[in-house]
C-alpha cells in the first residue's frame, strides 16, 4: 500500500515515523515551504521535513495544491491513501480523489467538538474535562468528513498546550497504526459528524496572550496553559512584558483593585482578578530565564502591592 503522508509541525512527526518503523510504504512526504526564522533569518525546515529527510524520504514543498501541475505530481506518486496531519492546507476535491482509500486526516480533538485551527488550546481554555484524536475520511468543508476512529484522554489540571499536544501526537500515531489495516479492508464504517454539536477553534495571535485582570482567576489560568508555549500569556512590569509560565487559581476573596500583586499568607505571589486570586508559580521577565514566584520576588522586592495592567 502506497501511502503520501503529509504534515508539517511536531504534533505530526511521531505518526511518520509509525508508518516508517511499521514497514509502510511511505512514498512522498508533503509539507509547508521553508520560512524564514530566527535572530538572522535563515530558512528553517519544518519538524516533519527534518524527519523526513532522516528517513531518506522523498519531500515535496509545494506553495498550495491547486494547480494542475501541482495535482499531476501528487498523482505521480500513486497513492492508496493520503494521511494528513496539521498539514496546514485544505485539499481540493482533485486532491480528494486520488487515494483509492481516501485521504485521512487526523484531528486532535473529539470531533465535531473545536474543529479548525487550534483545537488543543480551545479544549483548555473551555474548561473540557476530555480532549482526544479524531482520524476522519476528508471531505471538502473545514474538518466536517465523517469520523473513522476516535481516541480519548484525560485533560489534566496541569496540562497546557505543548504537554497535552505531545500526548494526543503519540495517541494519533498508535490509533493510525490500529485502524488503518482494517480501514483498507472495508471493516470500518465512518460515522457522520453531528453537526448540532459542532464549534469552531480560530487561529491564535499574539495579542490573544495579553492577560485582563479582569477576568475570573479560573480563566486567566485556563489561558496560561492554554497559550503555552505559544504565545505565552503576559502582563507589564516597569515597561517590561512578564510572562506567567505556571499558575493556580485560589478560592480566596480577591482585592477590590483588579491586577495587584499580594503576598499570599505562608509564601508565594498572587494577584487579584476580576473573581478570586491567581496564585503565580512560575515567571519569565523579558530578556530573563524562567524562575519560580519566589526567585522573582527575591529580586523584585517592589512587585507586591504593584498593579499590573489589563
Amino acid at each position: 500500500m502506497s501511502i503520501v503522508f503529509m504534515g508539517t509541525p511536531e504534533f505530526a512527526t511521531p505518526t511518520l515515523r509509525h508508518l516508517v518503523l511499521n514497514d509502510y510504504q511511505v512514498t512522498a512526504v508533503y509539507t509547508r515551504p521553508d520560512r524564514l526564522a530566527g535572530r538572522g533569518r535563515g530558512l528553517a525546515s519544518s519538524p516533519v521535513k527534518r524527519l523526513a529527510a532522516s528517513l531518506a524520504l522523498p519531500v515535496v514543498q509545494p506553495a498550495g495544491l491547486k494547480e494542475a501541475d501541482a495535482v499531476a505530481e501528487l498523482a505521480s506518486f500513486k497513492p492508496d491513501v493520503i494521511v494528513v496531519a496539521a498539514f496546514g492546507q485544505i485539499l481540493p476535491e482533485a486532491v480528494l480523489r486520488l487515494p483509492r482509500y481516501g485521504c485521512l486526516n487526523i484531528h486532535p480533538s473529539l470531533l465535531p467538538r473545536h474543529r479548525g485551527a487550534a483545537p488543543v488550546a480551545a479544549a483548555i481554555l473551555a474548561g473540557d474535562s476530555f480532549t482526544g484524536v479524531s482520524i476522519m475520511l476528508m471531505d471538502e468543508g473545514l474538518d466536517t468528513g465523517p469520523v473513522v476512529s476516535v481516541a480519548q484522554v484525560a485533560i489534566s489540571d496541569r496540562d497546557s498546550t505543548g504537554s497535552l499536544t505531545l500526548k494526543l501526537s503519540l495517541i494519533a500515531a498508535h490509533l493510525l497504526q490500529d485502524m488503518l489495516p482494517d480501514w483498507v479492508r472495508g471493516k470500518i464504517i465512518p460515522r457522520p459528524q453531528d453537526e448540532a454539536g459542532a464549534t469552531y477553534s480560530t487561529t491564535i495571535t499574539k495579542e490573544d496572550g495579553a492577560i485582563d485582570w479582569h477576568q475570573p482567576a479560573v480563566a486567566i489560568w485556563r489561558r496560561v496553559r492554554a497559550f503555552h508555549p505559544w504565545p505565552g500569556c503576559y502582563t507589564k512590569w516597569r515597561g517590561k512584558l512578564l510572562k506567567i509560565i505556571e499558575a493556580e487559581p485560589l478560592s480566596q476573596e480577591a482585592d477590590a483593585v483588579t491586577g495587584l500583586v499580594v503576598a499570599l499568607p505562608g509564601a508565594g505571589l498572587g494577584v487579584s482578578t476580576g473573581d478570586g486570586v491567581l496564585r503565580l508559580l512560575a515567571v519569565q521577565l523579558e530578556g530573563k530565564r524562567v524562575m519560580t514566584a519566589d526567585e522573582f520576588l527575591r529580586g523584585q522586592r517592589q512587585f507586591v502591592g504593584a498593579v499590573l495592567p489589563g
